[in-house]
């Protein structure tokens, strides 16, 4: 008889690549791992890694085993939510992964939401990029993350995932309130000329923004490198850089800066995503409901 809990440890795994990575996701020691690893295998019967350099890979059977765990646990997860729907009230802990715009432009009024209409629900949120959050959230590292995808970018993200749409979000370049030592920014062209503020490489923002740029005809001058949107905009206000900002992240304020129309009025997409044996949960279809009235 297959152990659960060690083919959990191989999916886990299939998820993260190393076994020091998990490890260091489930609190175990690296050589505690790899020991249930080898005890699984014996109950296999079947060789499931084989060493490729200094890590491991997974063998086609141990794949093979990794799909039919990834199909028990849901059914286990699809079971507790059954459970605790048969509970007059929502409650336990919910784990959200957030991206900065919409920590700032949603999850404070969800929360004013949440403390009112749930009492006996503890929703804990993290700050994570949406390409981490996804698979951390499959990994159940979190019970939904609130995400982004920008025009023809489309993040690899896990096929046991449900996905459901909150907003659409319009994209606009944010320039200096008052002409600086640049001259008067008018549109995305006169932006070439400006120093440009961006998030790290790697994110989808980032390689959108650079996109764009380029499609306009200049290769932008990207002399600020940060994820905090804050440090955007006060950099914007001060007349050193213009950038690409959206909407979400005024959080119906007023802009501070100056925000011009793009062509085409290109926007991104916010959505949530949960695991699909979770979507049934009574706190995920809380959040749910709280989270697209706090966007509207």
């Amino acid at each position: 008889m297959l152990d659960l809990r060690r083919l959990r440890l191989l999916r886990e795994l299939a998820i993260r690549g190393t076994i020091a990575g998990v490890a260091d996701a489930l609190a175990y020691s690296p050589s505690s791992v790899s020991q249930q690893l080898a005890v699984l295998e014996r109950e296999a019967g079947v060789p499931l890694l084989r060493k490729s350099g200094r890590r491991v890979q997974l063998t086609p059977q141990a794949e093979i085993l990794v799909e039919h765990t990834t199909a028990l646990l849901e059914r286990l997860e699809q079971a507790e939510a059954d459970v605790t729907s048969s509970l007059d009230s929502v409650r336990g802990t919910l784990r959200l992964a957030v991206f900065q715009s919409a920590a700032l432009g949603v999850v404070p009024q969800a929360l004013t939401l949440f403390a009112d209409e749930f009492p006996d629900l503890r929703v804990e949120v993290t700050q994570r990029e949406p390409e981490s959050a996804l698979s951390e959230v499959a990994a159940r590292d979190f019970d939904l993350v609130i995400a982004e995808q920008y025009p023809g970018h489309a993040a690899p993200r896990p096929r046991d995932l449900d996905r459901v749409d909150l907003s659409s979000d319009e994209i606009r370049l944010a320039v200096p309130p008052r002409p600086s030592r640049f001259g008067a920014i008018d549109s995305i062209t006169d932006a070439g000329r400006m120093p440009w503020v961006m998030e790290p490489k790697g994110t989808a923002s980032r390689h959108w923004a650079e996109q764009l740029c380029r499609v306009t005809g200049f290769e932008p001058d990207v002399r600020f490198e940060t994820a905090d949107l804050q440090a955007h905009i006060r950099l914007i206000e001060s007349g050193n850089a213009v950038a690409l900002l959206p909407d979400l992240v005024w959080a119906g304020r007023e802009p501070t800066v100056r925000m011009l129309r793009l062509p085409g009025r290109p926007s991104r997409t916010i959505f949530t995503a949960v695991r699909a044996g979770s979507r049934g949960r009574p706190a995920v279809l809380a959040a749910r409901d709280v989270l697209a009235r706090a966007v509207a």
